[in-house]
């Protein structure tokens, strides 16, 4: 027997040198080898599969028959030629042909496999893999690695320094594009190698591209390849919090729980910070009250992150403060500024002392170093309250222990000052800034001229502006001039100040500062400024048109500063027109440029005496848009009319006053009702005496709420089905029924003016009593007082509309039956009705009718 020669497509052929004159002595056998070499030159073009595929193992069955029976394995040579034979093939790049002969010893001689491992020359087998890297064969490269090591051959062994190279650069390549999943599972297979896979490629990108397309299993799966895995979880679960993806964070948290087998400090304090990124406080409370059912104690990071993100609520943050406490959790100077902070956001003034006492406290007993947040949070305190000498006296005692004011500490007391009126000594706290050496921000500038604008000092605060953009123009250097509200910086103004009234420039402290230091100017900045303008429109638009040159966007405080500023000056179109701009300049109007627009709307109305319709479609389109209105937005609209001339004015404003009530404001009652009354009296022929009337009636219900008088107005005026006039008047005084029968005949009124014709009586329904008990004095007064106003004032025909026995229940004037109104039930018909219940009594409902022929008599004489 001879031994096989395996012919590949290589450019030569390797035989064993033992045997070489066999060959030529043997002619039927070299044709059939030839047949076998045909067979397994087709090896190369096999397809690469990454898991055993039929035709793989197929070929590998052919070739084992084949060396079955044409093979007989000699100990001391055969295996030595095929370990040559598979270098040359790796030296020529043929890895995959390496992995198959591999593959193929082992199902034939899985004795011989180890040695012809250890026999393959691994340098060359390090070249090969080196080779096919450059051609950019990674993923071949990886799967044939797999296919060595299965082997017995290290994949480790045969990557060198520019292998590595040369994959790190393939990695990153397939990182940053949408083949990250094929590198995570490229690197997946490497780390069963104990790959360093930390080198191929930096993690954070990973992560963030899996964030990016939303996957978060295919982050964790990366996360579990590398060593400190908890590190990179939270960093996953930071990544998805940021976007806002809170079903992703929950799928990583999750899948935390089940990798690391103690609990992670770490992980439970990023996974409550992403509950305050995400805005679900409530989730962060969850996790907090899960580690405290298994007996789990936090640490103090995690007990200062749940106080933080629960910061807007002042109970919860105390109670968790105080159950640190019980858990023998040490407080350390981050757990009083966000006490401190929680103050702050809940305007409790007493609690941030009392707080600050006690971290001064433990500062004297050396167990705390206050530090300037800590101060300057304290301050902030002070300066939301007005409270600009404590202010200061927190600045006194932080310099007095060596704490240095940075510039968030000197924002805060400028701020205080400035939140009080005092322009001055803001303006002393800047210049001691500055003296400093502390470099202000964007937000002092500001607050500085915050404060000039609303002291009125509107001049001072042009100048202020120009000298810190470093302005040539000399009135950029005159003294400040502080004038009145609703003037403006005008340069011909300075035209009166004589040589004098130029301030040095080497003392100036507002020159030193744009010498010293780069002022930008942002959005906030300008916004201010346009307040500043009074009813200068075009000035405004000067503002506008340099923060757009600057690159800056205007914002809907800018928009809607400037649609004031329009409409101050008269220009009702063009303040509307600038709200039509706000959309096509893609901002969004809110509620705020709405009600800003409607406001001057109804300002031109009543100074030109005009329709409400342009502020009423402006309210319509508003709710179109759904931005909900807010309490100024009512209360201006209620507040438009001075008078209601018609029932569609009325309803108007009432279907306001009770959108408003839904929303959860509270309108102006007591307006409202003097309006409705003024209208409802409009029926009688005005004279003294009526209004005097209803003047001194009105004395009488102190106490009641007006809202029940004008829903009940409300519900009567509401459009009124064909065939049905009733009044329901129970519960009410003779005021309030008086005023309630006038609106709802003002309302018949109009309606006939239309060409409605009245077809019905008109019902009254007085109230609810027992039979056989005489009704009430207030049932009586309110009976008078209609039949007067019905009779007396209108010349109404009146009639008793006859009692209706119910079972103790109020009925509903609108079910009243037309054709019961002038029959009165007997005893025989109400028996049926009284049996149903022995202990009940029956009620009686007190009626009036008015009648049809009299209504239409008074409306022809009204017409």
């Amino acid at each position: 027997m001879r031994d096989l020669v395996i012919v590949f497509g290589s450019s030569s052929v390797i035989t064993n040198p033992h045997h070489r004159r066999c060959y030529a002595t043997a002619p039927e056998l070299n044709r059939k080898l030839k047949s076998t070499s045909s067979l397994t030159k087709q090896l190369p073009s096999l397809p690469q599969q990454h898991t055993s595929s039929p035709a793989s193992v197929s070929s590998a069955n052919a070739l084992s028959s084949h060396f079955s029976d044409a093979v007989r394995w000699i100990p001391d040579g055969s295996v030595e030629y095929y370990a040559d034979f598979a270098s040359k093939l790796a030296e020529d790049g043929r890895i995959q042909d390496v992995a198959l002969i591999a593959e193929t010893l082992a199902a034939e001689s899985g004795a011989n496999v180890a040695r012809f491992a250890s026999m393959v020359d691994s340098d060359l087998l390090s070249k090969g893999i080196s080779l096919n890297l450059r051609q950019g064969k990674i993923e071949s490269v990886v799967y044939t690695l797999q296919r060595i090591e299965k082997v017995g051959i290290a994949p480790l062994d045969l990557v060198d320094e520019s292998s590595v190279k040369l994959m790190r650069k393939h990695f990153r390549a397939m990182a940053n594009s949408v083949q990250v999943e094929k590198a995570i599972d490229l690197m997946e297979i490497l780390a069963g190698f104990r790959f360093k896979i930390k080198e191929l490629v930096d993690p954070f990108d990973v992560v963030k591209i899996c964030v990016d397309i939303s996957n978060p299993q295919l982050a964790i799966r990366y996360a579990c390849l590398l060593p400190h895995t908890e590190l990179l979880l939270c960093r996953i679960i930071h990544g998805f919090g940021k976007k806002g993806d809170m079903v992703s964070v929950l799928t990583a948290y999750e899948a935390c729980k089940q990798i690391l087998d103690n609990p992670n400090m770490y992980i439970y304090r990023t996974m409550i910070d992403v509950c305050g990124l995400c805005g679900d406080y409530v989730k962060s409370r969850y996790i907090y009250e899960d580690l405290l059912k298994e007996n789990i104690k936090p640490n103090i990071y995690v007990m200062n992150s749940l106080m933080n993100v629960n910061s807007h609520d002042l109970g919860y943050t105390l109670k968790v403060y105080k159950n640190m406490q019980k858990l023998d959790v040490t407080a350390d100077m981050t757990s009083y500024n966000i006490l401190l902070k929680t103050c702050c956001l809940a305007g409790r003034v007493d609690l941030a002392q009392d707080i600050y006492k006690e971290a001064k406290r433990m500062e004297s007993s050396g167990l705390l170093k206050l530090d300037a947040f800590t101060y300057c949070t304290i301050i902030k305190v002070f300066a939301d309250a007005k409270m600009w000498k404590m202010a200061l006296k927190v600045k006194e005692d932080m310099q007095s222990v060596g704490v240095t004011p940075n510039t968030h500490t000197w924002s805060s007391l400028i701020s205080a000052c400035a939140n009080a009126g005092l322009v001055e000594q803001a303006n002393h706290l800047f210049e001691e800034m500055l003296a400093s050496g502390c470099e202000p921000n964007s937000q002092c500038f500001n607050i500085l001229l915050h404060a000039c604008v609303e002291a009125c000092q509107f001049d001072r605060a042009f100048r202020l502006f120009q000298s810190w953009k470093g302005s040539s123009d000399k009135e950029a250097l005159y003294a400040d001039d502080i004038t009145g509200k609703g003037s403006i910086f005008s340069p011909n103004k300075l035209k009166n100040h004589g040589n004098g009234s130029l301030v040095n420039t080497n003392s100036s402290p507002y020159i030193q500062a744009s010498n010293r230091f780069f002022f930008k100017p942002t959005t906030a900045t300008y916004n201010i400024l346009l307040k500043a303008c009074g009813t200068d429109y075009y000035r405004g638009k000067e503002l506008m048109d340099e923060m757009r040159s600057l690159g800056l966007a205007p914002n809907q405080i800018t928009w809607s500063t400037l649609i004031d500023i329009c409409g101050g000056s008269g220009d009702v179109e063009g303040a509307v027109g600038i709200l039509r701009t706000m959309h096509s300049a893609g901002t969004r109007p809110d509620v705020v440029a709405y009600t800003t627009a409607i406001k001057h709307a109804i300002f031109q109305i009543c100074a030109e005496n005009k329709s409400l319709k342009l502020a009423f479609s402006l309210f319509e389109e508003m709710r179109r848009y759904q931005i909900k209105p807010n309490w100024v937005t009512y209360n201006t609209l209620l507040k438009a009319r001075s008078k209601y001339g018609s029932l569609l004015e009325v309803r108007q404003c009432l279907a306001i006053y009770q959108d408003m009530r839904k929303a959860g404001y509270k309108p102006n009652d007591h307006f409202l009702k003097e309006l409705i009354e003024e209208w409802c009296e409009g029926v009688i022929q005005e004279n003294s005496q009526s209004q005097i009337k209803t003047s001194d009636q009105e004395g009488t219900n102190l106490g009641r709420p007006v809202s029940l008088l004008i829903e009940k107005v409300a519900t009567h005026l509401q459009e009124r089905t064909a065939g049905n006039l009733a009044i329901d008047l129970q519960g009410l005084t003779k005021v309030e029924a008086r005023l309630v029968v006038l609106a709802v005949l003002r309302m018949i009124k109009e309606d006939y003016i239309r060409g409605d014709v009245v077809t019905d009586d008109l019902l009254i329904i007085l109230g609810t009593g027992e039979a056989n008990i005489d009704p009430g004095k207030q049932e009586i007064a309110v009976k008078d007082v209609l039949v007067q106003l019905l009779k007396d004032e209108l010349s109404l025909v009146v009639l008793p509309a006859g009692h209706r026995h119910v079972l103790d229940i109020t009925l509903d004037a609108r079910c009243v039956d037309d054709a019961d109104q002038g029959i009165e039930l007997t005893s025989e018909n109400t028996k049926s009705i009284v049996g149903i219940s022995s202990t009940r009594r029956p009620a009686i409902l007190e009626r009036l009718m008015v009648t049809k022929a009299s209504l239409h008599q008074w409306l022809q004489r009204k017409k």
